[in-house]
């Protein structure tokens, strides 16, 4: 007959144990998710760059049990992340090494402008024609208009219906030059002024290079200036 032997640890083997499978060496204290919760909230407050007071952060408990306690936790995103609704946020630690990541969800609360009316294609828009409305801009169409100077004073390239939201792409600045317009050439010299006239082949706001095909055919390249000059470098 064999006898069953029974192998009984001591209670105060029990927290080693967990220690163990929870993977943080004996005497080591493992990290506290309430750290790293506020660390990754501070890291999204600070990319927000908005008072807290519009700014809603929830962040889910972090699972780090299993790790050990850090004595400096690195913060970072991946790649060239904007801020989204939904985030996810590297934690890094040196010493000793683990990384782990954090969900969390962000609500900016912030003004953006619609249209107040229907607006036609090349209208300058006023500030009455906006209306002011209030949201979380975090789930606004990228372009979109949060300050009445973005749009007051341009030209709507497209029609914009009423209600809609108001984007930067849907107007150009009144001095812009057109593509496919006359356009007036100069080019300034010592002691002299040469004009000339031309058709732009591109589009362009004030200080940007275009090409312009010269009365005489010849392609070349200037700065816009205004609504109606193009200047050549000579």
């Amino acid at each position: 007959m064999f006898r069953r032997s029974l192998l009984i640890l001591p209670l105060a083997a029990a927290p080693l144990c967990a220690a163990l499978a929870a993977g943080v060496p004996s005497g080591h204290a493992s990290q506290d998710p309430a750290i790293v919760a506020a660390r990754v909230h501070r890291f999204l407050l600070e990319q927000a760059g908005g008072s807290p007071d519009k700014v809603h952060i929830a962040v889910q408990a972090p699972r780090v049990g299993r790790y050990g306690a850090c004595g400096r936790l690195q913060l970072f995103t991946s790649g060239a992340q904007h801020l989204r609704p939904r985030m996810t946020v590297g934690v890094r630690c040196m010493q000793p090494s683990w990384t782990t990541y954090v969900q969390a969800s962000v609500s900016v609360q912030g003004s953006y402008y619609v249209a107040g009316r229907s607006i036609q294609a090349g209208e300058t828009l006023g500030r009455s024609d906006l209306e002011e409305r209030q949201g979380n801009i975090l789930r606004l169409p990228r372009g979109v208009v949060l300050d009445p100077a973005q749009a007051v004073g341009y030209v709507a390239a497209q029609r914009i219906g009423a209600g809609s939201p108001v984007k930067t792409r849907m107007l150009r600045d009144p001095d812009a030059i057109q593509r496919g317009q006359r356009v007036r050439t100069e080019a300034r010299g010592r002691g002299f002024v040469a004009t000339g006239e031309g058709q732009a082949l591109e589009s362009g706001p004030p200080g940007a290079i275009i090409q312009v095909k010269a009365s005489s055919g010849e392609i070349i390249s200037g700065t816009v200036i205004d609504a109606h000059t193009v200047r050549v470098a000579m």
